[in-house]
């Protein structure tokens, strides 16, 4: 199946607000296997000048799985998850992200590569706070596996 390449430049609407709790900071934390006391310790997040503990960089991904979601279930994209892999995902901080933000992501469909009978879906989610300053850009390459 190949995947819809009218899909590139496609806009999809704001997540619902994700309030960045505390808890789901060190248990993500501690799941990748960090060791900064800035993602565990208010008190060692505070003295490095931050308002509370500091998400892991690979946090936006929790983030951004809510708009692939969206572009996942789009009845006119062509993809299939069962063929779906994990290709790239790359993320471009504009601040780090502390518990108590309120983030919305919106996914813009960047680009459709086909290589070999596959298709790579280049996603861009751009993560802002409640103010709608900018927070993150998390960029993912879906690889969509053709037909065997």
């Amino acid at each position: 199946m190949i995947v819809n390449p009218e899909l590139v430049g496609r806009v999809f609407v704001p997540t619902e607000p994700y309030l960045v709790g505390r808890e789901k900071i060190r248990e993500f934390a501690s799941a990748v296997f960090a060791t900064s006391p800035i993602c565990f310790d208010v008190a060692a997040a505070q003295a490095a000048g931050h308002r509370d503990i500091v998400a892991p960089p690979t946090f936006p991904v929790v983030i951004q799985e809510l708009t692939l979601r969206q572009l996942l279930s789009e009845p006119d994209a062509g993809i299939d998850f069962s063929r779906v892999v994990h290709g790239d995902q790359r993320f471009s901080f504009t601040r780090p992200i502390v518990a108590g933000d309120e983030l919305t992501a919106t996914l813009t469909v960047a680009s459709i590569k086909s290589l070999g009978g596959h298709s790579m879906v280049t996603a861009q989610s751009s993560i802002v706070g409640a103010d709608g300053g900018h927070v993150v850009t998390a960029t993912s390459t879906l690889v969509v596996r053709g037909d065997e």
